[in-house]
């Protein structure tokens, strides 16, 4: 079977956001490939809401430090696959504060970012109720592309080992 290239575009620089979901990780998977075909850096970022910490009375650094090293872990693996896949230039940050304008606005940005690649949305109906979706707020405001991964690496619709619905 012929693979046919549909994006003749040409990115240099690719932003995913990661946050340990399942749908961060295939965003991850299908950014690699983009990246490798593209021969484009691949930046990873991790945002820490610190608007989570808020609201915890006994709120002291170590959460943050614990979230961080979590964060670090998952990041360090990340880059390792991807570059296993053949991918030479990856990097990642950790950032903290709002992800939606992080990840939409400040990092595109700082790093010259011309495409970022989101998975559909790591949150629940609820919380997508209440906070909204950080993917939803990405594609509306992004100062580039973006595109939402919404399937496995053979596009099949995209169903979380963990998901009960």
């Amino acid at each position: 079977m012929k693979e046919v290239t549909i994006m003749l575009q040409q990115y240099n620089h690719i932003l995913v956001p990661v946050d340990g979901s399942y749908e961060a990780e295939l965003a991850f998977k299908k950014a690699v490939a983009v990246a490798k075909r593209n021969d484009a850096d691949l930046h990873l970022v991790h945002v820490v809401d610190t608007r989570a910490f808020q609201n915890i009375s006994s709120f002291d650094t170590t959460m943050v430090e614990e979230v961080t090293d979590t964060a670090k872990k998952t990041l360090d693996k990340y880059v390792q696959e991807a570059k296993d896949a053949g991918v030479t230039n990856v990097d990642y940050a950790i950032e903290y504060g709002a992800p939606k304008t992080i990840i939409a606005r400040d990092v595109p940005q700082n790093l010259d970012i011309d495409l970022i690649m989101i998975g559909a949305t790591g949150l629940n109906a609820v919380e997508r109720l209440l906070i909204g979706s950080v993917t939803e707020y990405v594609t509306r405001t992004a100062v580039c592309d973006v595109l939402v991964v919404r399937t496995d690496q053979e596009n099949k619709p995209a169903k979380a080992p963990h998901q009960d619905h």
